[in-house]
């Protein structure tokens, strides 16, 4: 029973090695330049590391596993075809996961040399590196669009499940869940706008008064100005590279300095338009999902599928986020769960009470 046991894990552990080296070497196929050789020293060590479970399963008497005979899986298949369809940047999340797994599972793994583990724990933070900017970007996206799901999710959830508590007719219970979606979405929408708009004219405010006092300095010298942008904030060396821009053009200074203040820049926030845009249709998706049994159905069979579609996609939210944040999956989709399933279950008690009182 241990030697089956220990196969089965072996067998796991260098398919999962096979396919990680197969991913890296279509990813490098995509790539050029220095990325190329990053991925292709990747996958030469996910094969190293698969020839260390091929050994292993040698030394409990089965023929060496063939390279040639294998396939990559259904994971590594579809990571490929991402990378061919939409880039190496959309991979970049989804192998970050797949390398933290990879630790977690040989921490626990007695046969699994010290050094491997180093490796592995090196290839994540060098997968992240391979594009830096992509975790701002796609947070930022993540965040509009994952509150946005879950807000209308939640909050209509709430609202149709308080009016059904009050034992409401179905009809009222659409409309309710309709205007919900209406007015929630134009809510986020136009919140959305004014926030991110908000921002950008922060900093452009920021630039332009830091532009209006740098342009009478240059005679201070770059020693003094570098003092000056060290007393504001920068490290450094980025204080030295300011002073220097700054006696040459001083809104490139100002525009360094704004972004090192406020801690954004208003590139990495998009279009106020489409920010708005996306966060009004991820929350009429949230939302949706509790009306569309009430569009499509009636009485008791429209709340159970109501109850059912919603506890589903607060799951899929919560999994989603788990994406940025290197959170369990499971783990973050049952705690949104969780709090969706509280939020409906309250409005339906409040509900039930005013209905009786009423």
């Amino acid at each position: 029973m241990v030697d089956r046991n220990l196969r089965r894990r072996y067998h796991r552990h260098l398919a999962d090695e096979r396919d990680a080296a197969a991913v890296y070497r279509a990813m490098a196929q995509r790539a050029d330049g220095e990325a190329r050789r990053i991925l292709l020293g990747l996958a030469d060590a996910e094969e190293r590391h698969a020839a260390h479970w091929a050994d292993r399963l040698e030394e409990l008497g089965e023929p060496r596993p063939a390279v040639a005979n294998s396939s990559p899986g259904w994971r590594a298949r579809a990571l490929t075809v991402i990378a061919r369809r939409l880039g190496l940047k959309a991979v970049v999340p989804l192998l970050e996961r797949q390398e933290a797994a990879e630790i977690s599972r040989y921490d626990e793994e007695p046969a699994a040399p010290d050094q491997m583990v180093v490796d592995e724990r090196v290839h994540a933070r060098v997968v992240s590196s391979l594009f830096p900017t992509w975790r701002t970007r796609t947070s930022g996206s993540l965040r509009a669009g994952t509150f946005g799901a879950n807000d209308g999710l939640v909050s209509n959830l709430a609202l149709v499940m308080g009016v059904a508590g009050g034992q409401a007719s179905d009809q009222t219970i659409l409309l309710a869940g309709l205007a919900g979606l209406l007015g929630g979405s134009l809510s986020m929408g136009i919140g959305e706008w004014i926030s991110v708009t908000s921002q950008r004219e922060l900093w452009e405010g920021a630039v332009e008064l830091d532009t209006e006092h740098l342009g009478v300095l240059p005679e201070h010298g770059a020693h003094e100005l570098a003092l000056l942008f060290r007393a504001q904030g920068l490290s450094l060396d980025r204080a030295e590279v300011a002073a220097q821009e700054v006696l040459a053009e001083p809104e490139s200074a100002a525009r360094l300095l704004a972004s090192e203040k406020l801690g954004f820049d208003p590139q990495a926030l998009g279009s106020p338009w489409q920010a708005a845009g996306s966060n009004f249709a991820a929350f009429v998706v949230g939302a949706s999902v509790p009306v569309l049994p009430y569009v499509l159905g009636s009485g008791t069979a429209a709340f159970v599928w109501a109850m059912a579609l919603s506890a589903l996609a607060l799951f899929v939210v919560g999994a989603l986020i788990s994406v940025v944040t290197y959170r369990p999956m499971l783990l973050a989709g049952t705690r949104q769960l969780a709090i969706g399933a509280g939020a409906a279950t309250l409005t339906y008690l409040l509900g039930s009470l005013i209905g009786a009182g009423v």
